[in-house]
C-alpha cells in the first residue's frame, strides 16, 4: 500500500501540469517543491526575462517615435520599478500555480526530495525535519541550473542569469559570456536600456541553431542597438580587479562592470540519489527515457531539462509531463517530436521543424521560400520592416519540413508554421489559405506563393 498513486518531484512547467493531469485522472497525487512553485521558468527564467524585455521595448519605442509623429521629451526609465513589476507578475503567477494544484486536490509538499528506493522518497522539509513518502509512480521534474564553469572567478561580479535578474540597477558596462539564446536575450534587453554590452561567443556565430540568413538579421539589429559581438574565439584569463571584470578575446582585452555567464544549464540530478532507486544516468548527469518518459525503472518517469536529449523549453516539459502521467496511468500517450522554439531577442525569432542546414545535413533535397517584412503593408505601417519568414520544403512534393521567422511578432507567427509542419501540409496548401490583410501573418502566404515564383507582391526575378 502506497501513500500516493503519483508523486511529482519539482513544480516547474514539467511538474505541476503532470500533477494536475494525474489528479484529473483520479490519482491521489502529491508534488514536492524545494524552492518556488512554477520552477525556473516562472521565477527566474521565461516570465521575469520577458517582463523586463517588454519594459525595455516600451522605453525604446517611446524614445524613438519621431517618425510616427510622436514626440516625447525627456523619456526615462526606472529600472527598480521595472524590477518591482517583474517581481509582482512572478508572485501572481506562482500563487496561481499553487491555486491550480490545490483546486485539483494535489497535496503540496515543501522540501528537497531524495530517493530511498524505486517507490520511496525522503523529503527534508524547511524546518529541517524529514518526511518519508511512497508512491506507485514517481515523476522526476527537477529541472536544471545555470552552468558556472570552474575556471570562473568566485566573485559577486561574475553571475548567472538568476542573480542578474535580482539586480535593482543595470551596470553601465555588461560583459556576457555566451552568445546563445539566453545571452542574446539579455544583451538586447540591457542594450535597449542604454547599457554598453559586449558578447563573447567561442563558436563562429551567435545562436548557431538558426540558419545563417536569420542570424544575419539578428546580428545586424543587435549591432544597431550598440551590442559588440565577438565570435569565433573563447574569452580567456577572466579576472576581477578594481571593481571590473576583464578577459582576453584573441589579442584584445574586454572589460565590463559585471560578467553574465550564459553557457548552458546542468541537470538537477545529483541531489536526488537516483542510484538508491536504480535509475541510470548518462555521463552528463541526464536521465535516458523511452518515448513516454519512463526510465529504466518501471515506476519512475523523468521529464524536462534533466532528460537526455530533451529540448530545454517550458512547453516541451509540459507536454512530456502530461504524457508521462498518462503512461503511468496505463493510457496511450506519446511525446510530440515537433516543438517550436521562440527567441525573445530584438528582433524576435521563431523556428519549427528542420532548419535548412539540418535538412542538408540529413541529405534531403529541399527548396526554400522567403518573404521580407519590408514588402508587407502591415509591417510598414508598424515601422517593423526588418526580417522575413522562411519555408523549408521538400523540393519535389513541396511538403513543409521547417520554418523560421525573424522580425516583429515572430514568436507568435511561428505557431501557424508549426501547425502546417505538424499536419504535413504542402506549401501549396498554405498558399491557398486566405490570410487576412493587412496582417503580419500573411507573410506566410506570400512566401508560399514565392515557392513557385508566383508571389504578387515581390518583383519578378
Amino acid at each position: 500500500m502506497f501513500d500516493f498513486d503519483v508523486i511529482v518531484i519539482g513544480a516547474g512547467p514539467g511538474g505541476y501540469p503532470a500533477a494536475i493531469r494525474a489528479a484529473q485522472l483520479g490519482k491521489k497525487t502529491a508534488i514536492i517543491e524545494k524552492e518556488a512553485f512554477g520552477g525556473t521558468c516562472l521565477n527566474w527564467g521565461c516570465i521575469p526575462t520577458k517582463t523586463l524585455i517588454a519594459s525595455a521595448e516600451r522605453f525604446h519605442h517611446a524614445a524613438h517615435s519621431e517618425s510616427f509623429g510622436v514626440t516625447a521629451k525627456n523619456v526615462a526609465f526606472d529600472y527598480a520599478v521595472m524590477a518591482a513589476r517583474k517581481n509582482e507578475i512572478v508572485k501572481r503567477l506562482s500563487g496561481g500555480v499553487q491555486g491550480l494544484l490545490k483546486s485539483n486536490g494535489v497535496e503540496l509538499i515543501a522540501g528537497a526530495a531524495r530517493f530511498e528506493g524505486p517507490n520511496r522518497l525522503s523529503v527534508v522539509q524547511p524546518d529541517g525535519t524529514s518526511r518519508w513518502l511512497s508512491a506507485a509512480s514517481i515523476i522526476i521534474a527537477a529541472g536544471s541550473d545555470a552552468a558556472m564553469p570552474g575556471f570562473l572567478p568566485k566573485d559577486k561580479r561574475v553571475m548567472d542569469s538568476r542573480a542578474f535578474l535580482d539586480l535593482k540597477a543595470l551596470p553601465d558596462r555588461l560583459l556576457i559570456l555566451g552568445g546563445g539564446v539566453i545571452g542574446c536575450e539579455f544583451a538586447c534587453m540591457a542594450a535597449a536600456l542604454g547599457t554598453q554590452v559586449t558578447v563573447v561567443e567561442m563558436l563562429e556565430d551567435i545562436v548557431m541553431v538558426l540558419d545563417r540568413d536569420v542570424r544575419r538579421v539578428l546580428r545586424k539589429r543587435m549591432e544597431a542597438l550598440g551590442v559588440t559581438l565577438l565570435t569565433g574565439a573563447p574569452l580567456m584569463d577572466i579576472a576581477v580587479k578594481n571593481g571590473t571584470v576583464s578577459g582576453t578575446y584573441k589579442d584584445q582585452t574586454v572589460t565590463g562592470d559585471l560578467l553574465l555567464v550564459a553557457v548552458g544549464r546542468r541537470p538537477n540530478t545529483a541531489a536526488l540519489d537516483l542510484a538508491r532507486a536504480g535509475v541510470k544516468i548518462d555521463e552528463r548527469g541526464t536521465i535516458p527515457v523511452d518515448a513516454q518518459g519512463r526510465t529504466n525503472v518501471a515506476s519512475i518517469f523523468a521529464v524536462g531539462d534533466l532528460v537526455t536529449g530533451s529540448i530545454q523549453l517550458a512547453h516541451a516539459a509540459t507536454q512530456q509531463g502530461v504524457a508521462a502521467v498518462e503512461a503511468a496511468a496505463g493510457l496511450k500517450s506519446h511525446v510530440e517530436k515537433l516543438c517550436p522554439s521562440c527567441i525573445f531577442t530584438s528582433p524576435e525569432i521563431g523556428l519549427a521543424g528542420l532548419t535548412e542546414a539540418k535538412a542538408q545535413q540529413l541529405g534531403l533535397t529541399v527548396k526554400t521560400a522567403t518573404f521580407p517584412f519590408s514588402a508587407l503593408g502591415k509591417a510598414m505601417a508598424a515601422g517593423e520592416t526588418d526580417g522575413f519568414v522562411k519555408w523549408i520544403c521538400d523540393a519535389a512534393s513541396g511538403q513543409v519540413l521547417g520554418a523560421q521567422a525573424v522580425g516583429a511578432h515572430a514568436t507568435e507567427l511561428i505557431a501557424e508554421a508549426a501547425l502546417a509542419i505538424r499536419n504535413e501540409l504542402t506549401v501549396d496548401e498554405v498558399g491557398r489559405t486566405i490570410h487576412s490583410h493587412p496582417t503580419m501573418s500573411e507573410a506566410w502566404m506570400e512566401a508560399a506563393h514565392a515557392f513557385h515564383n508566383a508571389c504578387i507582391h515581390l518583383p519578378k526575378r
